[in-house]
């Protein structure tokens, strides 16, 4: 299935495979495992080369960040038109990879070490989760919605609130929980399928709402 590609394509392979050692160093040691000394022995590579490809620590931070986020797919249709199977395939692929990426070590080390650091003058994580990461996953799903609209397959007034409204029917209280120690799903395609059910129950038009192919049924 076609995917935006837009983020990870930001990266080479050999880049790509640098942020996820870091990622890997900070899952495992935490905020002081992630230095560029560490992570050039851990990576193989140059402190030069680190500081050519991402600059300073924030940039770093950023690029990992970004390379996170890019696991959460959606479609790339180049502005062509949606048949009903083909919006709720891809929305049920993203509302999966969130599920999967929120529940993973790697996001939830991100948000704890963001959520540690808030109190503390000048901490930057938490706003580069948010710009690099959350609102970057948030474009392009609203991306995907506005295509199931221009389609005529979902109404709604306002993308960001039913962006929201989806977004708040994959996730519920999930995260929170997960932040605190729960252990994740143990079938995130079964509550993605549920989040699609519901949100064009709500959002989709008369004539697919109760219509709409499970391209997923299957699976």
């Amino acid at each position: 299935m076609p995917a935006d590609t837009a983020a990870s394509a930001k990266f080479t392979p050999r880049q790509s495979a640098v942020l996820a050692e870091a990622l890997r160093l900070l899952v495992e040691g935490g905020d002081k495992a992630l230095t560029t000394s560490g992570l050039a022995r851990a990576a193989n590579c140059s402190k030069e080369s680190l500081y050519k490809w991402f600059g300073d620590r924030d940039g770093l931070l950023a690029a990992m960040i970004s390379f996170q986020q890019s696991k959460v797919r959606t479609s790339d249709r180049s502005g062509e038109r949606l048949s009903a199977e083909a919006l709720r395939e891809h929305l049920e692929v993203f509302a999966r990879d969130l599920l999967d990426v929120l529940a993973g070590d790697v996001s939830l080390a991100l948000n704890r070490l963001a959520i540690g650091q808030s109190s503390r003058d000048g901490s930057k994580l938490g706003k580069l989760l948010l710009e690099h990461g959350r609102r970057e996953i948030d474009r392009r799903a609203r991306a995907l919605i506005d295509a199931g609209k221009r389609s005529g397959l979902l109404r709604f007034a306002d993308a960001d609130e039913a962006y929201h409204t989806f977004y708040g029917l994959v996730v519920s209280d999930l995260h929170v929980r997960m932040l605190l120690g729960e252990t994740g799903l143990k079938d995130n395609g079964r509550q993605a399928q549920k989040a699609v059910d519901a949100f064009i129950a709500l959002h989709g038009t008369q004539k697919d709402s109760g219509e709409a192919p499970r391209a997923s049924a299957a699976r």
